[in-house]
């Protein structure tokens, strides 16, 4: 592989996801089901790759040296997308937050956890049982529903370390399943919502702007970064806030190589479970960014970040990565597991659905539905579906639902979609053992119930 091979291999991606934004623009199907750009892109490479084309016509139109560039480009966006999550947002009175959003975080736990139980638990009685399939698969619901396509692609590495490499790939799958199933099945309960007197604004619901819908919103509409902190002829904003983002993914590789080497000489020789090798970067990255925003916030008296330069970065990072995972897509993966992979999405799907229903209305002490369906698009495909969800139930925003599934990720995100114990499960898995893993994530679940319940009968009393 050359620098030529890799260079190229980028500039058609990227040729791939101008085509993707037209086709989404020019495909009323695609509008409602609000699918990112990046999707479309990754699918149209995937049909034109060699799983599809090149395997029925024997055409192979992109090379196995384009594929294989592609296939290390979700490991490394990945970084980029969490070690931007927290840079440029202040980090707020943990107190204040903790009292508007603790009912929602609790309830993102509940569905979560309850994802690892409901998958373990068919991985054990179903899935290894009677399709052979490594018992690592009751991690996969999780891990495509509420981690989605970034998630489940920066995970691969892990995945082949501990003997499961076809897990990335049914990962990324299922969190196609998800992203679509959630736009499908979050409107249908809106419309539930409405028909049963759910909702606060129960007469109405503001459908998207034509243009937002087709993802082609005017530019003079659009935001522009503000670059007036930053002078173009000292450094370009868009490299000083990179570099920032690099600095926080830096220190979570240091982070994580400490830890690698504190487990090497402690506990780990005494009791042969290693834990932190199997851990990806990525987690430690949103650590490493949490601490750049914590020094600027500190000394930076000149205001340098712009979130919303950050916010492009971020982006930028997850398009690429979804693209490229789903251009990578082994779908013989897919088609040789695909009875346990359908198993496995209708058991998310059925719990996700019922966590919503009937957890969120006794958990969430105000405006349970608007507030619910946020946490239940979230856990199906992406923040953006969560958002998307509670546009459309609460278009007027007339509850704090909006705000409180914001503040929500500052404790939601650090661990679970991606974050810490998300990137852990399958080390812990792996060392532990399924049946552990269930009866760790089934206690949890249950303690996460009762504290629910406790602090609604608090907020109440």
């Amino acid at each position: 592989m050359t620098a030529t091979s890799v260079g190229f291999s980028l500039l058609l991606l990227g040729l791939f996801l101008v085509i993707g934004k037209w086709i989404l623009i020019g495909t009323p199907v695609f509008q409602k089901l609000f699918l990112p750009s990046s999707l479309v892109a990754g699918l149209l490479a995937l049909i034109m790759g060699p799983e599809i084309l090149g395997s029925f016509s024997g055409v192979e139109l992109l090379s196995p040296e384009i594929i294989t560039v592609w296939e290390t480009l979700p490991g490394l966006m990945i970084n980029l997308v969490f070690a931007a999550l927290f840079i440029g947002k202040k980090i707020p009175n943990i107190k204040k937050v903790w009292e508007l959003s603790g009912p929602q975080v609790i309830l993102g736990y509940i569905i979560s956890f309850g994802q690892y139980v409901v998958g373990l638990t068919l991985s054990l009685l179903i899935l290894a049982p009677f399709f052979g399939m490594n018992p690592l698969a009751g991690a996969l619901i999780e891990i495509g529903f509420v981690g989605g396509h970034g998630t489940a692609a920066g995970l691969r590495d892990t995945f082949v370390e501990v003997g499961f490499p076809e897990g990335a790939d049914l990962a990324i799958g299922l969190a196609t399943v998800g992203v679509l199933s959630g736009v499908l099945i979050g409107i249908a309960l809106i419309n539930w919502g409405v028909r049963k007197n759910k909702l606060v604004d129960h007469y109405a619901m503001e459908q998207p702007d034509k243009l937002i819908e087709e993802g082609a919103n005017e530019l003079e509409n659009r935001e522009l970064p503000d670059n007036s902190t930053n002078h173009n002829d000292s450094i370009e904003p868009l490299s000083l806030h990179l570099g920032y983002i690099c600095i926080g993914i830096l220190i979570g590789s240091v982070l994580l190589n400490v830890m690698i080497w504190i487990e090497s000489i402690t506990w780990g020789p005494l009791t042969n479970v290693y834990l932190f090798p199997y851990v990806p970067l990525f987690p430690l990255a949103m650590i490493g960014g949490i601490m750049v925003e914590l020094v600027l916030q500190k000394f930076d008296r000149h205001n340098t970040v712009d979130r919303m330069l950050i916010n492009r970065i971020q982006g930028m990072a997850l398009d690429i990565l979804i693209a490229s995972a789903l251009a990578t897509l082994s779908l013989s993966v897919i088609e040789d597991n695909f009875v346990p992979f359908l198993i496995l999405s209708l058991g998310g799907i059925c719990w996700t659905v019922f966590a919503f229903i009937f957890f969120a209305p006794k958990i969430l002490p105000n405006y349970w539905f608007e507030r619910g369906i946020g946490d239940f698009g979230q856990s199906m495909g992406v923040t953006a579906t969560g958002l998307l969800l509670m546009r459309i139930a609460d278009g007027h925003g007339r509850t704090p639902a909006m705000e409180s599934f914001g503040y929500k990720q500052l404790f939601f995100e650090l661990f679970m979609g991606g974050g810490l114990f998300t990137a852990a499960s399958i080390p812990l898995i792996y060392q532990f053992g399924p049946l552990a893993m269930l009866v760790f994530t089934g206690i949890g679940t249950i303690l996460f119930v009762i504290s629910g319940l406790i602090l609604k009968r608090k907020k109440l009393s």
